[in-house]
């Protein structure tokens, strides 16, 4: 079975993107393109934490309702969510309603505010865990890496719950810090440029 498959204009993308027609516009326009946005990062580390146990199809079906729940996940104003809060989530159909994933999400808003005030930006602290693209094995090839365990280590030390490795490295998939598209993906190269112009926070 090959790495890659036929996208709807018949260039190759990476073969995860047959599981579900609508993952072609995000594997091209988003996955794996580099981010220094704060709210972008913790709207990926949330949603992340929300596909555990789930299939990201769900969550991407249902990304708009969690950023109308989560006012756009301004971490902020999230900090601020209290139990009437969590309550109304919990009754809202639009997102997944599981007490202990909007409780993190809430926990981390929280953690997110004081990581920003003591590191200067969450974009900061996150590029920090960039491993040596010379040292990574071939793309898609593994579901964690040292810097992710690192990563999550770090995080879960601030107090930040729901980041295990697993989850942290689909984040730095995603948000860029390693570009995981298969060789022959049309979109490998396109994300490549992108991370040698894209100016490193800190």
């Amino acid at each position: 079975m090959g790495a890659t498959v036929p996208g709807p204009d018949g260039q190759p993308r990476c073969r995860w993107c047959a599981a579900a027609p609508e993952f072609f516009a995000y594997h091209d326009g988003e996955w794996g393109f580099p981010v220094a946005d704060d709210r972008r990062l913790f709207e990926k580390l949330s949603l992340e934490a929300f596909q555990s146990g789930l299939s990201w199809r769900t969550i991407l079906a249902k990304r708009d309702n969690f950023r109308a729940a989560f006012h756009g996940f301004d971490f902020a104003r999230v900090a601020r969510f209290g139990e009437r809060d969590v309550q109304r989530l919990l009754q809202d159909p639009g997102i997944v309603r599981h007490r202990g994933k909007i409780e993190a999400v809430v926990n981390n808003a929280r953690r997110a505010l004081e990581l920003v005030e003591a590191e200067g930006s969450l974009a900061a602290f996150v590029w920090r865990f960039e491993p040596d693209p010379r040292s990574l094995p071939p793309p898609q090839s593994r579901s964690t890496s040292p810097e992710s365990v690192a990563l999550s280590k770090a995080l879960k030390k601030r107090g930040w719950t729901f980041v295990g490795p697993t989850t942290v490295y689909a984040f730095m998939q995603a948000m860029g810090l390693v570009n995981d598209h298969v060789p022959g993906c049309v979109v490998r190269e396109r994300a490549q440029r992108a991370r040698r112009t894209f100016r490193r926070p800190g």
